[in-house]
């Protein structure tokens, strides 16, 4: 069978055709700036890459394109839509009511929807990429949830010290996010730990522009570092992560902000690396600043370097004991630097990597010596082939 994975964000398309047969990816691409100077993305295994500037209005556009292209004469991969069994959806908030990957149904929209207030800047661009396939395609449809990953979480983990009220009005809780790479990558090191699932611990790292942590104890997520937004947790290229919440009425006093739009740009928007160099949100810029020897990018390779150490310790200690520590993402996967001072601060525990194969970018590999107390991998995510076995395994119970 041959899935189609659809990421639909507010201004954005991104898709990839794999085969299911051999898991291998046939076309991927992206529409770019939905609704402004739009840029459309399409890319072949072996091809020279597509790049086209069109007109994209909505997300209704976008979505004809890449059916359009997918089955073009010249461009295309397939001779014809009838070939995609099911369509795979990222969705980012499922709110407690969706613990794992499930069939679209009216139910379902609706509960996207619901979880809009959550995540307003994803579930609505999510549920249009939804109908919009809707539309032109008679497949069954899937959402896979970043947050149904984390719903193992157990309530004094999930819960705020704020007056409950809240939770019981309005749900606010800890959810998590980035929860099919954590999926995706824990369920990978277990594989290579070779040891069953309820035996294993594990701390995933996931480090981009957006980052998040989390703590998978026996095979399950029990603890994660962003909150009912993805703003909680460590710096991140434009979000401020965990700060005194008393900050914001400070400067709200002081008149620097005014309205809870400005609260939201400041933290989410002008915060992180970007917010300490003034400069860049871009790490890979950060660390060319830093070599450069400017003061603040240092400060910040620092920072995120003592962060990610507190999160992982902490997530460590909190399970009693890990097997493996994962990195992954853009900056997991590709920036050793990071993952040598982590490693260096906790050697308290035995950890010890091999810094020969630190060296190596975005590859699956154990850089632990033999003698760590820990295994410490590289796993480079893989969040549409998750979506994609998810979106196999729910079809084929329909069939059965």
């Amino acid at each position: 069978m041959k899935v189609l994975v659809i990421n639909a964000g507010s201004s954005s398309l991104k898709f990839q055709l794999i085969d299911m047969d051999n898991e291998a990816v046939i076309a991927k691409g992206i529409c770019e700036e939905i609704g402004g100077k739009s840029g459309f993305k399409f890319k072949v295994p072996g091809r020279e890459d597509y790049k086209l500037a069109v007109s994209l209005p909505t997300h209704a556009e976008a979505f004809k394109i890449v059916l359009d292209t997918l089955v073009d004469e010249k461009l295309g991969v397939i001779k014809s839509v009838d070939e995609i069994g099911a369509v795979g959806h990222r969705v980012v908030h499922g709110g407690e009511r969706v613990c794992g990957s499930v069939l679209v149904t009216d139910e379902v929209k609706a509960i996207v929807e619901e979880c809009s207030d959550l995540a307003p800047l994803h579930n609505p661009a999510n549920l249009k990429g939804i109908i919009e396939c809707e539309k032109i395609m008679n497949v069954p449809q899937v959402a896979v949830f970043d947050t149904s990953f984390h719903q193992t979480m157990p309530d004094y983990v999930y819960t705020y010290a704020i007056p409950y009220e809240y939770y019981e009005k309005y749900k606010i809780r800890r959810y998590g996010f980035h929860g099919t790479s954590h999926r995706y990558v824990s369920g990978r090191a277990i594989d290579l730990l070779g040891k069953p699932a309820d035996e294993c611990n594990i701390v995933t790292c996931h480090l981009g522009n957006g980052a998040s942590f989390a703590a998978v104890k026996g095979g399950k997520c029990f603890d994660t570092s962003m909150g009912v937004t993805p703003l909680e947790g460590i710096m991140m290229g434009t979000r401020c992560g965990n700060i005194d919440p008393a900050i914001i009425p400070y400067l709200m006093r002081k008149g620097e902000l005014a309205t809870a739009d400005d609260i939201d740009k400041m933290m989410n928007k002008k915060s992180g690396m970007l917010g300490v160099s003034q400069k860049t949100s871009d790490n890979q810029e950060i660390g060319k600043l830093a070599e450069a020897g400017d003061e603040r990018a240092n400060l910040i390779e620092k920072m995120y370097s003592h962060q990610i150490t507190k999160f992982v310790g902490s997530y460590i200690a909190s399970m009693g004991g890990a097997d493996a520590i994962v990195f992954t993402g853009g900056i997991g996967e590709n920036a050793g630097h990071y993952r040598t001072e982590v490693c260096k601060n906790l050697a308290f525990m035995g950890v010890k990597i091999d810094e020969a194969k630190n060296k190596i970018r975005g590859e699956e590999i154990e850089i632990s010596t033999p003698d760590s107390s820990i295994k410490v991998y590289i796993i480079p995510t893989n969040e549409e082939l998750a979506i994609a076995r998810d979106t196999l395994e729910i079809v084929k119970n329909l069939n059965k």
